[in-house]
C-alpha cells in the first residue's frame, strides 16, 4: 500500500515550499519513486521542482466532455490521458491537476480520476499531495486513508488559529487520517513567547501534533527567484536541515 501524505493550509503559508523540500527528502531518504500530485488549482510545485507541465488534469476533465475517440471507453481514454499528463522525472513523478471542474461540472470524470489514481497508486511507495485550503481533491483522487496530513501556517497567532481551523474541517470529508502534525513555515529565531504560546495552546485544543517550525530561509527565496530547483538545494541549509530533521520525526515508519 502507498504511503500518503498530503498537505493542508491557507493560501501562502508555504504548502508547496514544504511539499518540494519533502520530495527532496524522500529521494535522498530513496523512498522512491515518489508520486507527487499538485492538486492546487494555482499550480506551481512544477516550478519548484524544475519541471514543465504540458498536460493537466483540468484539461483532461474538458476533453472528457467531447466525443470519444472510435473504439475506446471513457474510463480508457481517461487512464490513456492521464499516463500522458504524469511527468517523469529521476525519482518522482508529477501529476497536476490544474483548473477544476467550471460550470456544467462532469462529475463522471472524478469518478474515471478516482479509478486511474487506484491503479497508479499501486506503483508508487509514497503519494506526496499539495492541496489547495480545501481537501475536496483528496475525495476526487480516492485518497481515503491519509497517513499523514501537514498542516501548514505563517509565523502568526491568526495562521496558527486559521491551521487549527482547516483541520477541524477534516472530519466531514469522510478521510481516515492517521496523523496530523502543524509545520510552522518561516519561523523567526528565536521565536516570539507569544508565539510559541499560542501554538502550545492550539496544540492542546485540537487533534494537531507539532511538527516543528521551519526557519525563514534567504537561500530558498533566491533559490525560487532564480528559477532554480529546490532539488539542487543542499542539505546544510538551515531551512532545509530543519525541514528534513522534522520528516524524520513524523514520516509514519512501514
Amino acid at each position: 500500500m502507498s504511503k500518503v501524505i498530503a498537505m493542508a493550509g491557507k493560501g501562502g503559508t508555504g504548502k508547496t515550499t514544504i511539499s518540494a523540500l519533502l520530495i527532496n527528502y524522500l529521494r535522498k531518504k530513496g523512498m522512491t519513486p515518489v508520486l507527487a500530485v499538485d492538486a492546487d488549482s494555482n499550480a506551481n510545485l512544477n516550478e519548484l521542482l524544475g519541471v514543465e507541465v504540458e498536460i493537466t488534469i483540468g484539461q483532461v476533465r474538458k476533453e472528457l466532455k467531447e466525443d470519444m475517440p472510435p473504439g475506446m471507453t471513457r474510463d480508457q481514454f481517461m487512464e490513456m490521458k492521464v499516463h500522458q499528463a504524469l511527468i517523469e522525472e529521476t525519482g518522482f513523478d508529477l501529476l497536476v491537476m490544474g483548473q477544476p471542474d467550471g460550470p456544467g461540472c462532469y462529475c463522471a470524470a472524478n469518478q474515471y480520476l478516482a479509478m486511474t489514481m487506484d491503479h497508479l497508486a499501486g506503483n508508487y511507495p509514497v503519494i506526496v499531495v499539495d492541496n489547495e485550503a480545501g481537501m475536496e481533491h483528496l475525495s476526487r483522487m480516492n485518497l481515503r486513508d491519509i497517513d499523514l496530513l501537514i498542516v501548514t501556517s505563517d509565523p502568526s497567532a491568526r495562521g496558527i488559529m486559521t491551521a487549527k481551523r482547516i483541520s477541524d474541517l477534516t472530519a466531514p470529508l469522510g478521510v481516515n487520517i492517521k496523523k496530523q502534525c502543524l509545520v510552522v513555515n518561516r519561523a523567526p529565531e528565536p521565536t516570539p513567547e507569544e508565539l510559541r504560546k499560542k501554538i502550545d495552546e492550539t496544540v492542546t485544543a485540537s487533534g494537531l501534533d507539532l511538527g516543528g517550525m521551519i526557519p525563514a530561509s534567504p537561500e530558498l527565496v533566491n533559490q525560487e527567484l532564480s528559477g532554480e530547483s529546490y532539488l539542487k538545494l543542499d542539505e546544510s541549509v538551515p531551512a532545509v536541515k530543519t525541514a528534513f530533521e522534522i520528516f524524520d520525526r513524523i514520516i509514519p515508519a512501514d
